[in-house]
């Protein structure tokens, strides 16, 4: 690659960044963002093309982990449907999240380390004891599943997994 393409495509790429960081202060105005630039903002404009008030949320994505396993998932619901439901239902299911221990494993089963000893063998992980209680705490929750000796993220949870930790990054 020659000199002049990588600082061609770095330009481009310092330009969509700027793009999208304005586009997302945009989107924080009073106006709700009128003006979304509909490079940045697609999923987003797509969705709100296809609901009607009081709006709705949605999960989508398409992600191979290193591991193998592969997933296309969606799920959308309308807001006022997540509003008037029982939140003590996923509770249980986020609060095998909250632990970094926890987060560690189902990051680590995804990069493909999938066994206990395996998992115990990572830095700062813990013992063979603790990575089983975490273990069982994320199969019960079913972020992860036990398939003989082997660990592995579902593939029907995966998106939803990796969306709960973009979801905390802000």
């Amino acid at each position: 690659m020659t000199e002049a393409h990588r600082l061609a495509e770095l330009e481009a790429r310092v330009d969509r960044l700027e793009r999208s960081i304005k586009a997302a202060v945009a989107a924080r105005e009073p106006d709700g963002g009128a003006d979304l630039d509909p490079d940045v903002f697609w999923a987003l404009l797509g969705l709100e093309s296809r609901v009607q008030e009081p709006g709705a949320v949605m999960i989508v994505g398409s992600a191979a982990a290193p591991s193998g396993v592969r997933a296309r998932w969606q799920l959308s619901a309308g807001s006022d449907e997540l509003l008037d439901e029982d939140w003590s239902m996923p509770a249980t299911r986020l609060a095998a999240l909250g632990h970094p221990v926890r987060l560690r494993i189902a990051q680590q089963v995804l990069r493909g380390v999938d066994t206990v000893r395996g998992l115990t063998a990572v830095e700062g992980m813990g013992t063979s004891g603790q990575v089983y209680h975490h273990v069982r705490e994320l199969t019960a929750a079913g972020w992860l599943r036990n398939r003989g000796s082997h660990l592995e993220v579902p593939a029907e949870v995966m998106i939803p997994l990796l969306s709960a930790v973009l979801g905390a990054r802000r």
